[in-house]
């Protein structure tokens, strides 16, 4: 059975966004297909994908490795999420179904259970969802691809802490919802313009250690054939 590209995508950018592969590893297609248990057709494939979006650079003669970000790019990136975040809630607002809504509610009702109980590495992974559900009620297709890579490649640059407030946090997330079920799309855009401005001091840029520049740790990842994430 031929194993999908964007399966391998995957597998590549998580590894790369946990620093599995740190900046400026060379990965070479036997490399990848080996670490993956797949041919290197679709490790090609994933590679240009991955160029594509920022994550691997390739240089003549020396192959593909992965890309070395500056400390400009990186806050760029912050810079554009504060500005696409706020477009796709106000889009919410006028485009989301009652799908979305019940999602977001349930995700704002674990979040505010969790934060009262001190649940932080629960936290993040609702936030993560909560964030990428209200950008696919945006009902752009186009928007909500965008800020998923932009989630990405912030993982990849960025350690984000907790909230000191976590509570507040989600009291914030649950606003933005209420904002959106009732239509107010320039309520929903500023409340998610005062989320993002806050959440900037809980971003710090990673460094990784030039000492281990190359090396590839061991990791558990099992490419995924089934799944559509790209």
């Amino acid at each position: 059975m031929r194993i999908p590209a964007h399966s391998v995508c995957t597998a590549i950018r998580d590894d790369i966004v946990t620093g599995i592969f740190e900046c400026g590893s060379r990965l070479t297609e036997e490399q990848l297909a080996r670490r993956y248990g797949v041919s290197r057709v679709p490790v090609r494939e994933a590679l240009r994908t991955l160029e594509s979006e920022g994550f691997v650079i390739t240089r003549r003669h020396a192959g593909a490795q992965v890309a070395e970000p500056t400390e400009q790019e990186a806050a760029d990136l912050l810079d554009v999420r504060s500005l696409l975040e706020p477009l796709g809630a106000a889009r919410a607002a006028q485009r989301r179904t009652e799908a979305h809504l019940k999602v977001l509610r349930g995700l704002v009702r674990l979040g505010q259970d969790r934060a009262r109980r001190g649940q932080g590495e629960d936290l993040r992974s609702l936030d993560g969802w909560f964030h990428e559900t209200l950008a696919q009620a945006s009902g752009s297709p186009a928007l909500t691809a965008l800020l998923t890579q932009l989630r990405h490649k912030i993982a990849w640059m960025y350690a984000v802490e907790l909230p000191a407030q976590p509570v507040e946090a989600w009291a914030e997330h649950g606003a933005i919802v209420d904002a959106v079920a009732r239509g107010d799309a320039e309520r929903a855009r500023a409340l998610t313009v005062m989320h993002a401005e806050r959440s900037l001091e809980l971003h710090r840029l990673k460094r990784p250690g030039r000492p281990e520049r190359g090396r590839v740790r061991v990791s558990q990842h099992v490419v995924n054939t089934v799944s559509g994430r790209n």
